[in-house]
């Protein structure tokens, strides 16, 4: 059963947005990472560059943000109130918006990786790595200043 499928079998509203993963992926960073310089930003490979691969996960795994992981990220996702939320992708504009989202949960993902999964306002985000159980998952919430 792919994602879309999953989703709505759980009652999720789930709709794709054409080209909105570097949309989503600008605004993830803006309000989860905008506290970086953009040699910091460098330093941790945020973004292609060089031949390096970037990960906005990279966040989390440098240790430049505040973040649970593994176990209790799981359990911090499941646990966070879910109405509307997006689902994009580090290397694809592949995204999609989910409503009635109360239901989705971190067992969703198995299949996925470099997957973020984020409230429509960005207040806090889940992302699954594809070096989970060595790097990831992640939760992490939007500073409260910000």
């Amino acid at each position: 059963m792919d994602l879309i499928d999953l989703l709505q079998s759980k009652k999720v509203g789930v709709r794709k947005i054409p080209k909105g993963g570097e949309y989503l992926r600008n605004q993830w960073e803006c309000n989860f990472a905008n506290h970086l310089s953009h040699e910091d930003k460098e330093t941790i490979y945020l973004h292609d560059a060089g031949g390096a691969c970037g990960y906005l996960w990279h966040l989390f795994s440098y240790q430049k943000k505040d973040c649970l992981t593994k176990d209790e990220a799981e359990t911090a996702f499941n646990n966070v109130p879910k109405n509307s939320c997006y689902v994009f992708y580090q290397h694809s504009d592949y995204a999609l918006i989910l409503e009635n989202a109360s239901m989705v949960n971190a067992e969703d993902f198995t299949n996925e990786t470099d997957i973020y999964v984020v409230d429509t306002e960005f207040n806090w985000t889940y992302v699954k790595t594809h070096e989970t159980g060595w790097c990831g998952p992640y939760f992490s919430r939007k500073d409260r200043k910000n």
